[in-house]
């Protein structure tokens, strides 16, 4: 029978922790605050955000919010942000993506320092995840991966990986991590030939191309370890990932739904990042 890998007690174990380690930090005087920043008011910025605000008042992480109007200019919003990084009562800082347009996002996501960087942005957070060394943190859907097989007791080290995507957010730090972890891994994306023969064999597979129903019956081995961290939306307006749920839940050991996967830890893995970068500061 396929083992479904929900996020949420993934999540509440994590969560339960910080609200520990955050009442330490009080007791030392250092109240952990995340900023949460973000141009204009798009209706799944302020989804995340409310999802963000209830694990961080289980976990006792207050937020303080800086919102700007969508006609600030690059110049503009990077100052905004360099002032964030002198604005001591912050222990992170969260910049909602993607950016308007006009915006040249890598400069903004190179204005964040290092220190504050909870949600993985900046180049000196890349350098730590190709590393393992340095400032900086790895990009929180990818770590929520690793949370998720380390949870259920998914054996990593020596076995054949797959990631389908390769963005810098989760495809490309999803595949060093998984590195890290001594997994083989190949890193797949949309030239990639024959995707399904990619995949057949492998032991586990993250799925996060952006492609609804991508990842399907010919992809899947009854050894198969999937997480599916793609969100997408299916003609009737349900969310749904990258993998055929239905098909996965007949082939594979083991899944994670969308929703009800992967999202949870990586708001908790958020929040992790905070009480990290708050404990830092500290020392």
């Amino acid at each position: 029978m396929t083992k479904i890998l929900k996020g949420k007690e993934v999540s509440d174990k994590i969560i339960k922790d910080l609200a520990q380690r955050s009442m330490k930090l009080g007791k030392k005087g250092r109240i952990v605050v995340l900023g949460i920043v973000r141009i204009g008011s798009r209706p799944d910025d302020l989804a995340y955000e409310k999802s963000i605000e209830k694990a961080a008042e289980r976990a006792r992480v207050q937020i303080r919010k800086f919102v700007f109007e969508e006609t600030i200019t690059t110049d503009e919003f990077e100052e905004e942000i360099k002032k964030l990084n002198d604005y001591n009562v912050l222990s992170g800082i969260l910049v909602f993506r993607p950016l308007p347009g006009h915006i040249d996002e890598k400069r903004i996501c190179g204005a964040v320092s290092p220190q504050k960087d909870v949600d993985g942005i900046t180049d000196a957070s890349a350098c730590f995840v190709y590393s393992g060394q340095g400032e900086g943190f790895a990009p929180c859907t990818a770590e929520a991966c690793m949370e998720m097989l380390k949870y259920y007791e998914i054996p990593v080290d020596g076995k054949n990986a797959v990631v389908i995507g390769r963005s810098s957010v989760t495809g490309k730090p999803a595949a060093l991590l998984l590195l890290r972890e001594n997994a083989t891994v190949t890193i797949c994306h949309s030239k990639t030939g024959d995707l399904a023969a990619a995949c057949k064999g492998k032991d586990i597979i993250i799925a996060a191309a952006g492609n609804a129903g991508l990842v399907s019956g010919g992809f899947f081995n009854e050894d198969q370890t999937i997480l599916d961290v793609a969100v997408n939306f299916d003609a009737e307006g349900n969310m749904c990932g990258d993998v055929d749920f239905d098909a996965a839940m007949e082939n594979v050991y083991a899944v994670s739904p969308v929703p009800g996967g992967v999202g949870s830890v990586t708001t908790a893995i958020l929040l992790r990042h905070v009480i990290e970068a708050a404990e830092k500061s500290c020392n």
